[in-house]
């Protein structure tokens, strides 16, 4: 092999230099023990083993200057230095330079170009090799394989079998990958013959192969009955099993692989760590993912960075975000894909700041950052609803070539539309040179989420593009037709899904059943959810919600009966959902039932059930409960404010609801559309003009939102109730939009109030131009005109009314007495006790007129039927 001298160390100080420096070099990477005797080719394979450049760069130097003739092997071994560290034109200068070549010349060279990805250069060695062997034959398979040419690398496979080379163990690992990557069970099924049939079905290698295609190309029985019929096995095998199962959603399966794995004794490696906690992961057992993590420190596992990452990444995706960050911070070997997992965790966790700092850190860092960690802080921006910090992450994104990264631009067009920038994500979205269906869906989904029009045209573009919708575009573009109150649109959808066979998915079944729900076609909706095999709980819940929406709440609470009686447990918006139900028909003992159930499952905390818990105790007339409830809850959205400050003003608490709002400001809780109509009310349950004005006008200055229908129907009413009907109806016509029944019938109200014919004319023309036959238009200007005594146009609209067989809506109430609702419309004879309600009616009808005779002359209109309606309403 040839000695490297010692003479020359002696007398060469600078090659005493090298030594020191070299054997320095190698004890920091873990290599003890070199000796200045090992030959050249010793030392360049500890070179290779721990890819190290420079000392083997300087060994080079030393053999060519000292003059040593190098045989075959050593130049073989210096080939290997620069292959394992890149270099591969160093390598082929060495190749070059060989008197004499032998196969395993040829085949490093082949192994180098195929692992950097250089095919061609690859497959011309491969061409030129006079002689080739088994090893030529796999190098080159393995790198069509690394490179995703799968094709490719099977046509290599056949060409072998041509070629008449025997196959070994290596070869079916690499062409098994194959099959696994297309997905190709057939094709799995001939290479498992050709194994078989060479004998190479009991090779541990070839057999772990084998479970793993089974498992990715979805045929996990078969894998297990390969598993089991395995004379031999190792970790290897074990962990192909284990992760076969993870693939296919058995989580629970590979958690008893790993437990029989670790009773036999078997070893344990990263890769079943990895596997058996993304299990934890996926069925959020955080207990046994913390055993797991102790399993992996008595393993010695704790600094092994692949472990650690897959450690972080199942306490993020069991919500224990707490132990995340403390593994991340104490552990002393972290790579780019830990920073990943705990970005990614804290995003998914809707903790954006959080992301956004570990995003930080990873820049400090020197791992640099891929598309993984972009994507997950252009997520965390979408959380917070950072569009200036988005924007910034963009700006980095565009200096990389990342930003041509189809998986990074849709996380940058998310981003921009969850941020309501949607010229920007469409901007993004044009310039994309590559779209997927993810891309369309993103695009669409912005759209919807933004109020835009444009999602259904999308849709139709992203079909003429020859994209194939998924549950998830449909998902995105039925929710574009609720909002959009597009039911005919729907319907065509809704046909298409049943065309490509989607029509008993349960997420888009759940969808359409929300689009009819909210469309208020709740009988399609219902007869939907029936034909589901399996309603899922958004299911419930959208049936649940729409029956409530569309004031059926006696069969929203049946619909919440028959749920529980499958077994689906109720999450926080189905029960924020039956409280609304409780709400409307003041059904108090249940919605304390409902309460209790909240406590007993630890959801009180939910700041959605707590704003729907005050609202339901406001209108139940229960305040002390509502106002306990609100002071309690330590989570208090702006949707939570909001019900405190609704149900002070709708008490008639108004500078307690005044107060609050001050509070509200305090706390930084920025207000919203619903937080003003509700101020405004207060406003006009104290006769508050100029307060109401300041608010009003605040909403644009100084909040950056736009007047809506409900808050120019609130000013009208205080200006009404001031007597400024003028200023009213003024403000009325300036209205950037169109008024609607309501803002009119209030202005008729108050007319009626002020005695005002002239403006209450105008106001039940505009009223009657948008329904001809709205009755209460009718009812109020006849009542506004008998005030008046103009007997004559009183009788005129009522022969009107009988002309156009309109008559007064009756009236509806409810009361809840031994946990029965009783309901009762005006002139209501069917409910069973009715005798004896009418005799108690006419025993407080006389007692009113023995307190007062005059109660009926006050209105010449009313009659004594018209009395006891009216006291059956109350």
């Amino acid at each position: 092999m040839g000695c490297i001298s010692p003479f020359l160390f002696q007398l060469k100080p600078p090659f005493l230099g090298f030594r020191l420096r070299f054997g320095g070099f190698l004890a920091g990477r873990g290599v003890q023990g070199i000796r200045f005797y090992k030959t050249f080719s010793h030392i360049f394979q500890e070179c290779a083993r721990v890819e190290a450049l420079e000392p083997g760069r300087q060994a080079h130097a030393q053999m060519t200057v000292s003059g040593f003739k190098p045989k075959i092997f050593v130049s073989n071994c210096l080939m290997q230095v620069y292959i394992k560290c890149s270099e591969l034109e160093c390598a082929r200068k060495v190749f070059d330079r060989l008197p004499d070549r032998d196969r395993v010349s040829w085949n490093k060279m082949i192994y180098g170009y195929s692992n950097s990805g250089e095919l061609e250069q690859a497959k011309a060695f491969f061409d030129l090799m006079p002689q080739r062997d088994v090893i030529s034959w796999n190098s080159l398979i393995s790198g069509y394989v690394r490179n995703k040419d799968l094709i490719k690398g099977i046509e290599i496979f056949l060409l072998m079998g041509k070629d008449g080379i025997g196959y070994d163990e290596t070869t079916f690992a690499l062409v098994l990958k194959v099959s696994s990557g297309l997905g190709n069970y057939g094709l799995g099924i001939q290479l498992h013959g050709i194994i078989v049939k060479t004998g190479f079905e009991n090779d541990l290698v070839a057999g772990s192969g084998v479970l793993d295609m089974y498992a990715k190309c979805k045929r996990l029985d078969e894998s297990r009955l390969f598993f089991e019929a395995m004379p031999m096995k190792n970790w290897v095998s074990w962990s192909a099993m284990i992760a076969g199962c993870v693939q296919n959603n058995d989580l629970y399966g590979g958690i008893e692989f790993f437990k029989e794995m670790q009773r036999q004794g078997i070893g344990v490696s990263q890769s079943t760590y990895a596997s058996v906690l993304r299990s934890c992961a996926s069925c959020s057992s955080v207990m046994l993912g913390c055993q797991l993590h102790a399993h992996s420190l008595k393993n010695d596992f704790g600094a092994d960075a692949i472990v650690v990452t897959a450690i972080i990444d199942m306490y993020s995706k069991c919500n224990d975000l707490t132990n995340a960050r403390k593994l991340f911070d104490l552990s002393p070997n972290l790579d780019l894909q830990s920073y990943n997992a705990l970005i990614t965790g804290y995003s998914r966790s809707d903790c954006g700041f959080e992301g956004l700092e570990i995003f930080r850190l990873l820049l400090k860092s020197s791992f640099g950052f891929d598309a993984v960690s972009l994507s997950g802080s252009f997520s965390s921006c979408a959380v917070i609803k950072g569009n200036l910090e988005g924007a910034q992450v963009h700006g980095l994104a565009i200096k990389t070539p990342l930003q041509y990264d189809v998986c990074v631009a849709n996380a940058i067009l998310d981003m921009y539309g969850k941020c309501g920038m949607l010229d920007h994500a469409l901007r993004v979205f044009d310039e994309m040179e590559k779209r997927d269906s993810v891309s369309w869906n993103s695009v669409i989904t912005a759209c919807e989420q933004n109020q835009n029009e444009d999602s259904l045209m999308l849709f139709l573009s992203m079909l003429r593009f020859g994209m194939e919708p998924d549950v998830f575009t449909y998902g995105s573009v039925l929710k574009a037709c609720t909002s959009g109150q597009a039911l005919s649109s729907g319907r065509e959808i809704h046909g298409r899904v049943i065309k490509c066979g989607m029509g008993l998915d349960s997420f888009v079944g759940s969808v359409l059943v929300d689009m009819y729900c909210k469309c208020g076609v709740i009988e399609e909706a219902e007869k939907l959810h029936r034909l589901m095999e399996d309603p899922t709980l958004v299911s419930w819940n959208a049936i649940i919600s729409g029956f409530s929406m569309n004031e059926d709440s006696d069969r929203a609470q049946i619909m919440f009966s028959k749920m529980l009686e499958t077994g689906c447990k109720p999450d926080s918006f189905t029960y924020a959902a039956v409280l609304d139900t409780c709400s409307n028909i003041a059904n108090a003992g249940l919605g304390r039932q409902i309460h209790a159930q909240i406590i007993k499952e630890d959801m009180q905390s939910d700041p959605y059930i707590i704003s729907t818990l005050v609202d339901m105790y406001s209108k139940g007339g229960n305040m002390q409960d509502a106002i306990l409830i609100f002071d309690k809850s330590s989570k208090c959205d702006f949707v939570t404010w909001n019900a405190m400050i609704c149900a002070y003003a709708h008490h008639g608490y108004a500078s307690e609801a005044l107060q609050l709002f001050d509070t509200m400001e305090l706390h930084n809780i920025k207000p919203n559309h619903a937080t003003f109509i509700a101020v405004l009310r207060a406003c006009a349950h104290m006769g508050l003009v100029d307060n109401a004005l300041h608010f009003f006008d605040s909403m644009s200055t100084d909040y950056g939102l736009e007047p809506e229908l409900e808050h120019y129907s609130s000013m009208v009413e205080i200006l009404g109730k001031s007597g400024r009907l003028i200023d009213a109806l003024d403000l009325i016509q300036k209205m950037p939009f169109n008024a609607d029944g309501v803002i009119w019938r209030t202005m008729l109200s108050m007319c009626k109030m002020h005695g005002n014919v002239e403006v209450a004319e105008k106001a039940a023309s505009s009223l009657l131009e948008l329904d001809p036959y709205d009755s209460s238009a009718y009812v109020l200007l006849s009542n506004i005109y008998a005030d008046a005594e103009m007997w004559i146009k009183v009788a005129k609209l009522r022969k009107m009314m009988r002309d156009h067989g309109l008559k007064k809506e009756p009236g509806c109430s409810w009361i809840e007495l031994q946990a029965e609702v009783h309901m009762f419309l005006v002139g209501d004879k069917a409910h069973p006790k009715r005798k004896d309600i009418y005799e108690k009616l006419d025993l407080i009808i006389w007692e009113m007129r023995k307190l007062d005779d005059s109660m009926l002359e006050d209105d010449p209109f009313s009659t004594e039927d018209e009395l006891k309606q009216l006291y059956a309403v109350m």
